[in-house]
């Protein structure tokens, strides 16, 4: 009896390890959860979005190469002024008398000028008379040759007064110039955006330095510079289209053209792990914005190349892969070109299309052109076949060719969505 219980319970030990041994063998890995989308045709475009600030296309900086005291400032700031409008006064009284005596001076070196003009007459007049009488031996030759260096000294004085002349008028035109300069002038049509100095304050201009009294810019064309980096900067050319959103001015997009794209990159943190290499382009605003001022923080989406009838997909769906874990992976054969190329593992583009078993399979494709949601897909997809699109970690590192798959709905935990069924 004892016997029989022991074999018996051995008998249903066995039995119960079989089924268990069965159940597990045939038990899936669990659904991956992941969210869907599909390939479709559809109209893209690549842009190129950068944020800068905005700037009058003309700002003008008003000084003088004069030192001196401010008399007079005939605007304030917000003014819209015009060419030519009088803005202010430096104190005019020393360069007004440097111009009288500029002008005293000139006066003097033409009066200089007709005395030798007298002389010199003279002296040509003796000489030819002297002349007739030599002829008629009534006078010596030396007499004659004397005059005549008369006449030639006579003609040095003139030519010499003549020459003080022109350098006293122009000093006196310097001293005029240096007096007009006393007056501000607009040189443009615009607004003033600043003032630097007050009345009573001394301007201490020079040729070599400037010292600004007022800046104004000409508020009617506005632009914005933005930053590109150079992978970008390839894309770009003068007159493409752009829309520019200002921070300040919500709800309102403006349109613009590129019109400067810099030759000489800015690089930044040279030399270091943080190098960053931009080039500065400028757009410029159709029209200026209501309300729009210079230094107001502005975004700028420039459109580079449009695609029609394209297959694209979400730009989050496209991934990259180790070219060793494809399952179309075949090893270079050492000793040909191709296997000298590859030194080392090389990634390829990659989607998981996903069959009608909701199971997920990876497949090489080729991309082109890519929006801010988008991407082009050239070759490996076709329209209307479903794909996964994430969440990122999975489609980038967990999913695998064959996977069974579960699609996410919107709403559900972690912030991606619940499962569905």
């Amino acid at each position: 009896m004892k016997v029989f219980r022991i074999i018996l319970g051995s008998v249903l030990l066995l039995g119960a390890a079989a089924i268990t041994v069965r159940g597990l063998s045939k038990r899936e890995p669990p659904a991956v959860e992941v969210q869907l989308a599909s390939a479709k045709k559809a109209t893209i475009t690549r842009t190129i979005t950068g944020a800068g600030k905005l700037q009058a296309a003309t700002t003008v900086k008003i000084s003088s190469n004069l030192s001196g005291d401010l008399t007079e400032l005939l605007v304030q700031e917000g003014d819209r002024v015009k060419v030519g409008q009088v803005l202010g006064r430096i104190d005019r009284e020393r360069f007004e008398a440097a111009a009288r005596q500029a002008q005293a001076a000139a006066s003097a070196a033409k009066a200089e000028i007709q005395i030798a003009q007298v002389d010199a007459d003279r002296a040509g007049r003796e000489v030819e008379r002297v002349r007739a009488l030599v002829e008629q031996g009534m006078a010596s030759q030396a007499e004659l040759d004397r005059l005549i260096s008369d006449r030639d000294g006579a003609n040095a004085r003139l030519a010499s007064a003549k020459q003080r002349y022109a350098q006293a008028l122009a000093a006196h035109d310097e001293a005029q110039s240096a007096l007009s300069k006393t007056t501000l002038i607009s040189p443009i049509d615009g607004t003033v955006i600043e003032l630097s100095r007050e009345v009573g304050e001394r301007v201490r201009g020079s040729d070599f330095s400037e010292d600004v009294v007022m800046t104004i810019a000409a508020l009617s064309a506005m632009e914005v510079k933005i930053e590109v980096g150079e992978h970008e900067v390839t894309w770009l050319k003068k007159g493409q289209q752009a829309e520019i959103v200002v921070d300040a001015l919500e709800n309102q997009t403006f349109t613009g053209q590129v019109v400067e794209i810099a030759q000489k990159a800015l690089i930044k943190n040279p030399g270091t792990e943080a190098e960053v290499t931009t080039f500065p382009v400028t757009v410029a605003l159709s029209t200026r914005p209501p309300g729009a001022l210079p230094g107001m923080s502005a975004e700028a989406r420039i459109a580079t190349e449009t695609h029609e009838s394209a297959i694209v997909v979400p730009i989050g769906a496209v991934t990259v892969r180790s070219e060793s874990t494809l399952p179309d992976y075949k090893p270079p054969v050492e000793g040909t070109s191709q296997g000298m190329r590859r030194k080392g593992d090389t990634l390829a583009r990659v989607v998981f299309v996903v069959d009608k078993d909701n199971k997920a399979h990876v497949r090489r494709v080729r991309t082109a052109i890519s929006s801010d949601t988008e991407i082009e897909i050239l070759e490996g997809l076709s329209e209307n076949e479903r794909i996964v699109e994430g969440p990122y970690r999975t489609l980038a590192k967990e999913l695998k060719d064959g996977d069974r798959i579960k699609e996410l709905e919107p709403g559900g935990p972690g912030g991606f969505g619940r499962s569905r069924g």
